[in-house]
């Protein structure tokens, strides 16, 4: 018994992120662990200078919702005859609090997160999602990299 029977993976449906599903796939089969794939979203609001905000509509919401559901029912329809046990999950909130978050709502023994490998002022501008799982999470993380 290997003591990972469920493992959480963030995706952003990224080529990237595909690549690290497939391979996560493969653990998890090696494993004979299930793979929870989960993807977290922020709707857009944009502060105004006068102390106001705009936020999106219901209308807008519910749009977004449904186009990230089916690019989520895409990405586990491509491994669906992986021999893997396949969930997915779709989260709105910061990505790497509720990341963290379902882990352990779950009882995931294992969070995964493919990353993009960037640096300098890409990084300090975009920062990184994965290496804030790292700093937060709870329980152990595999961060693999896009090559």
């Amino acid at each position: 018994m290997s003591g990972i029977d469920k493992i959480v993976f963030g995706t952003d449906f990224s080529e990237v992120s595909e690549r690290a599903l497939g391979r996560v796939i493969d653990l998890a089969r090696t494993l004979g662990a299930s793979v929870d794939v989960v993807h977290v979203y922020a709707l857009p609001a944009f502060n105004l200078p006068l102390e106001g905000a705009v936020m999106s509509t219901a209308a807008y919401a519910a749009k977004l919702t449904d186009r990230l559901q089916a690019s989520l029912d895409a990405a586990l329809a491509r491994h669906r005859d992986a021999g893997v046990p396949l969930h997915g999950h779709l989260r709105a909130g910061t990505a790497h609090e509720e990341l963290v978050a379902i882990a352990g709502e779950l009882g995931a023994d294992l969070i995964a997160i493919g990353t993009h490998a960037r640096s300098g002022a890409a990084h300090a501008f975009l920062g990184s999602v994965a290496e804030r799982v790292v700093r937060h999470a709870d329980r152990p993380v595999l961060t693999l990299p896009p090559a």
